[in-house]
């Protein structure tokens, strides 16, 4: 069950870390990047990663700073493509211009860039500096590195960079809503957190107690200023940076993304799959997971309103699908292809028998009482969430992302296949009542009513 609370402060977080020795947030200290650098790279020759963007935010400083410092410093390698996202073309494109020479890359950016330098270091063995150009996602010290290949969103195992350093100033001149993104990556840590407190609880993927302190224990007060990060007020920006950045080292703790992860991420995961896009633009990471959250929120609302501890386990078991049931249903949401063949075998990872799964229904009505209790206190309420994310500036409807109502009910079931982890997609897939929570969330006195028009 979950481990008694404990706040863990950012230097406890990072002894943790695997990977990363040196996390440094402050204001005005972008020119203390060759100072960082040489602290734990020596003498090397360096080597900035950037796209046009956050070469003129941070990049160019951090080349005169090098220079003035008298350090090695190769040629800046730029992207410069307009499509430029976390693709594994450009993993390939960064790995070649590494491959002639030893430097060490100092990724100048957020997720896009961070994600691509990691996977690229690490094909190329060397390790890395990153240097945050937003609070925009919490991968910056995740381990591993999460990119489109072969038309699926996977995560590519490959180690956190050595040091991070975050300049506020930088950060809270990010252009546009980067931070607001950043924002909804740490809230949906709330159901991420629900999620795995039942995958604990039914003894499918124990609580890690070092990384759920970690990511948990201080998250309410990482969370607690959204309008102070719609005002760029750099106090409430550091603490969301620091919140992100415990994001990370909580993965690199359990060397899985389970602790920063759940259902909500699945949303964004399948609507990057399905190369989503609205008014010619793919929606950020955030703001789609931010719609997720609320997703798992309301279907966690609908859950915890049921007499679970009154299950019939064996209808359960009886009206259970083989695994090839689960496959061909998967290609009916999904349509055939990679998405779907994916799909599948995932499905067919975490397929129960019958018997295993009568056997955990049994389990659940037994321990119901004291769940759904651990479940209310580790989440928040769907109206505090949405107003937490109205008030930073995220959004808080599935048509400001160009999800339509009816699109997002048919997500919960495609979410639920392309996935092995357990959340409470599977909970509610399980007991049998994912359907009539989705009735019940788009019925006209739900969260998100489908009109008689559809």
């Amino acid at each position: 069950m979950i481990p008694p609370p404990r706040s863990l402060t950012l230097a406890e977080a990072l002894q943790s870390a695997r990977e990363t020795r040196a996390l440094e947030i402050g204001s005005g200290i972008l020119e203390q990047t060759p100072r960082l650098y040489r602290d734990h790279f020596g003498d090397r020759p360096a080597m900035l990663v950037a796209d046009g963007n956050t070469y003129a935010a941070a990049g160019q400083r951090v080349v005169e700073a090098f220079r003035k410092a008298g350090h090695p410093l190769l040629d800046a390698f730029i992207f410069r493509a307009p499509d430029l996202y976390a693709e594994h073309r450009f993993v390939t494109e960064l790995e070649a211009a590494l491959q002639p020479h030893q430097a060490i890359p100092i990724a100048v950016g957020s997720g896009t860039i961070n994600d691509l330098t990691k996977l690229a270091s690490h094909r190329t063995g060397r390790p890395y500096l990153c240097v945050a150009s937003a609070a925009s996602m919490d991968g910056y010290t995740a381990f591993g590195a999460s990119i489109t290949y072969q038309g699926a969103k996977q995560t590519f195992l490959c180690p956190a960079p050595t040091a991070v350093l975050a300049d506020l100033e930088v950060i809270c001149a990010a252009p546009g809503l980067m931070n607001a993104w950043g924002y909804t990556d740490l809230l949906a840590k709330v159901t991420a957190g629900a999620d795995w407190i039942v995958a604990d609880a039914l003894g499918i993927e124990p609580i890690d107690p070092p990384a759920w302190a970690i990511v948990q224990g201080r998250l309410r007060e990482m969370v607690a200023d959204p309008a102070g990060v719609a005002a760029r007020n750099p106090e409430a920006v550091g603490r969301l940076v620091e919140g992100l950045m415990l994001g990370g080292f909580g993965m690199q703790s359990s060397r899985s993304s389970r602790p920063a992860s759940g259902a909500e991420h699945q949303f964004s995961h399948l609507w990057d799959m399905q190369h989503h896009t609205h008014n010619g633009k793919t929606p950020s990471h955030g703001f789609k997971v931010g719609i997720g959250t609320l997703a798992v929120a309301a279907l966690y609302e609908y859950l915890l309103a049921q007499p679970l501890d009154q299950l019939d386990a064996a209808a359960c078991g009886r009206q259970w699908p083989d695994a090839e049931t689960w496959c061909q249903r998967a290609r009916e949401w999904l349509g055939e292809g990679e998405l779907a063949a994916g799909a599948a075998k995932e499905l067919r990872a975490k397929h129960s028998s019958p018997e295993a799964l009568q056997a955990q229904m049994e389990q659940l009505r037994s321990l119901w009482p004291e769940l759904r209790e651990q479940l209310r206190a580790q989440l928040m309420p769907l109206a505090t969430l949405r107003e937490m994310l109205r008030t930073v500036g995220a959004p808080t409807a599935p048509e400001e992302i160009g999800i339509t109502r009816e699109r997002l009910r048919r997500s919960y079931w495609q979410a639920y296949c392309i996935r092995r982890r357990f959340t409470a997609l599977d909970l509610a897939v399980r007991t049998g009542l994912l359907e009539a929570a989705l009735d019940h969330i788009f019925s006209p006195a739900g969260v998100w009513p489908i009109d008689a028009r559809g």
